[in-house]
């Protein structure tokens, strides 16, 4: 068997793993469905009048369920940083670094595993928006570029995630990950547009990472011109996706006795 499918067969092995732990674990599957939802109906329901008039023309809903769609990836990826460091702190890394396996098929199942449930927490987001009267003007194309743009954000964050889990010391290091995916989409296109911020915020939302990001999911679903978000979107997810996998492939292979 060739080496390819080798790492093939031990990632398919540690998703099967990491997907079982769900039933271990529910408060983590609960958190990452339930958590986005509840944002978009607090985000609509409570402060969708008030930040209505932000926004200008259209729906609030239509305007919003891109960020939430962002947050929903954040989310996802926070509960992998804190899965990857149980299995380091409790000693199942240590383990697996031991074992005749593909080294980089523990850290692959925890990353398929995340984008898994990510997709179905966006898919659960959106399902939720349609009833409460998102309505998309997206045909096929557009469907297609934004779970395109989930997924790739996906793969980005949960790298980077992996990477926090296993330099972390204990949870409460994690739990820095999950502060900055947090706080960010705040400072962004999520909520409201930049241009109703002041001073430097204004200039912070325009440049930072996740703007661009929502900006070509909310044109990709909305149907509205995306520009040159889209390029840059894809830019920053693969930057981030390859500096994750990078640090985590390096974190992974150091000598734990370092």
């Amino acid at each position: 068997m060739s080496t390819l499918a080798l790492t093939a067969r031990d990632s398919a092995t540690m998703l099967r793993r990491n997907l079982r732990h769900l039933r271990r674990y529910p408060g983590m599957m609960i958190m990452s469905l339930g958590m986005p939802v509840l944002l978009l109906l607090l985000f609509v329901g409570v402060f969708g009048g008030a930040m209505q008039a932000g926004v200008g023309s259209g729906q609030y809903i239509d305007y919003v369920v891109s960020g939430i769609l962002l947050m929903t990836v954040g989310y996802g990826a926070s509960m992998t940083a804190l899965s990857v460091n149980r299995d380091m702190t409790e000693g199942i890394i240590s383990r697996f670094r031991t074992m005749a396996i593909a080294r980089v098929s523990v850290l692959t199942g925890h990353v398929l595993g995340a984008v898994l449930r990510t997709v179905v927490s966006a898919a659960l987001v959106v399902l939720v928006a349609l009833l409460f009267g998102f309505r998309p003007a997206a045909g096929a194309g557009g469907w297609f570029a934004a779970f395109g743009v989930v997924v790739l954000l996906a793969l980005a964050l949960t790298w980077l995630a992996v990477a926090v889990g296993l330099l972390a010391k204990n949870a409460e290091g994690a739990n820095l990950f999950i502060l900055v995916v947090q706080v960010l989409p705040f400072v962004s296109s999520a909520f409201v547009p930049p241009d109703s911020m002041s001073g430097a915020v204004r200039w912070f939302a325009r440049h930072e990472p996740f703007t661009p990001v929502i900006d070509t999911l909310r044109g990709a679903l909305l149907g509205t011109p995306v520009g040159d978000s889209g390029w840059i979107a894809v830019a920053w997810c693969a930057g981030f996706a390859v500096a994750g996998y990078v640090w985590a492939r390096a974190l992974f292979r150091r000598d734990p006795a370092a």
